[in-house]
């Protein structure tokens, strides 16, 4: 590590130590170091499969279709071969969890619908974009976890009959008005923005960090390459994977970082 990211960490550690209000924003790049695959760019998931099967008019067209592709992406515990073990949260994931129960984060907004946040413990949680954990029926609304046995046949049915739709948002579809009012209710009192492997490119999410920054707040970029965020609103820039970056955060909060 050079001098100049130890002073980038040195200087985040006391923003976020004199701080009144902290926000993490998440995006893809968190989950990555989980191998949760991306969707764009080199290897990305719409290289394999047809981005129309995430699209809201043609999943309710053709489900039978639409289905194969979200179990396929999504549900590794759920794949037919059962090769597949499912993600789990890595050292940054945990790092949020401890500093929300530390009084360190006030509240997480995540782009990533993959419920990591959660599992690792993050409590005051927004996913922004919904989440693979549970499925609603789009006939009489009951919502159920995403379980196993439910995903041996598809597609899915409720007992009344209606389809399981997984409870992430798909193109064309709003965002859920209660993860909305949260994020920005947070971005709004908070004094700094912790943005971690996010582009910068996805809308309206992409808009939080520039609340925090348009109400006179700073943001602590961590990617490992700049992004629309970077020449724009990032006072601190960290250039660095996410898992590297929030453990030599935290040991530095802690008072114990190496020299």
């Amino acid at each position: 590590m050079n001098h100049d990211t130890e002073r980038a960490l040195d200087k985040a550690a006391a923003i976020l130590a004199g701080a009144r209000s902290v926000i993490a924003f998440t995006g893809a790049g968190i989950s990555a170091e989980s191998g949760v695959p991306t969707f764009r760019g080199a290897g990305g998931i719409w290289e394999r499969y047809d981005e129309r099967h995430l699209e809201l008019g043609y999943f309710r067209a053709h489900p039978e279709l639409a289905w194969p592709t979200i179990r396929d992406i999504f549900y590794a515990f759920a794949s037919p071969d059962g090769e597949r073990p499912p993600f789990q949260p890595n050292d940054a994931h945990r790092v949020l969890a401890a500093w929300e129960q530390q009084g360190i984060l006030n509240f997480t907004v995540t782009q990533n619908i993959d419920g990591l946040h959660a599992a690792a413990g993050s409590r005051r949680l927004s996913e922004f974009h919904g989440t693979t954990a549970t499925l609603s029926c789009m006939r009489c609304g009951a919502r159920v976890p995403s379980a196993r046995e439910l995903l041996e046949t598809l597609p899915p049915r409720c007992p009344c009959g209606g389809i399981y739709k997984p409870d992430f948002t798909f193109f064309g579809e709003g965002i859920d008005p209660a993860a909305s009012s949260s994020a920005y209710d947070a971005a709004r009192k908070a004094d700094v923005c912790l943005v971690i492997g996010s582009t910068g490119l996805v809308y309206p999410a992409a808009t939080i960090p520039r609340v925090v920054a348009g109400g006179g707040g700073t943001v602590i970029e961590v990617n490992p390459e700049p992004s629309t965020f970077t020449d724009d609103i990032t006072g601190v820039f960290l250039p660095m994977g996410a898992s590297e970056a929030l453990v030599a955060l935290d040991r530095r909060l802690r008072g114990t970082a190496t020299p």
